[in-house]
């Protein structure tokens, strides 16, 4: 099993969204970042834990634990002309962009902070990818040491 973390703004998709959505499942589409695409079609893994992150807010952070139900598959939104993921570039029959499916397992007993995840990024936190100066993708990996650590914070 392997551990993630997916950003999303919570304007747009927020944890309450998903534990309103039918068995707290969604697909994750609308990605589209070549590197981030290749996570979501080669690595994720049915039954990888995710860590939930509101982003683009006035507290950053983690918010809830996921599961992935469902591995990569096209996403059909890039082939949907009314939405707004459409990508016209992209053919059904060799399809450029990818979704997983992930429910939500539980939300934290609080928000971990951005700000406080910082507080251990010279020791326990040295490597996690969503500390590093310029990382801007919505989907990073977690090590296990890093996942246990962060769950121990909440």
């Amino acid at each position: 099993m392997r551990y993630w973390l997916m950003k999303t703004e919570p304007d747009t998709f927020s944890v309450d969204d998903l534990a309103a959505a039918a068995r707290s499942t969604t697909s994750w589409d609308g990605v589209r970042n070549y590197q981030a695409r290749n996570t979501l079609r080669d690595d994720m893994k049915l039954k990888d834990q995710v860590f939930l992150y509101h982003s683009s807010t006035t507290v950053p952070g983690i918010v809830a634990v996921m599961e992935v139900v469902k591995e990569g598959y096209p996403d059909s939104t890039a082939f949907d002309k009314k939405d707004h993921h459409y990508d016209p570039d992209s053919d059904p029959a060799k399809p450029r962009w990818f979704m997983v499916d992930v429910q939500l397992e539980r939300r934290l007993a609080r928000v971990i902070t951005l700000d406080e995840l910082r507080k251990h990024a010279a020791k326990e936190l040295k490597n996690m990818v969503l500390l590093r100066k310029g990382n801007r993708l919505s989907i990073t990996p977690v090590q296990a040491a890093e996942w246990k650590f962060i769950l121990s914070l909440e």
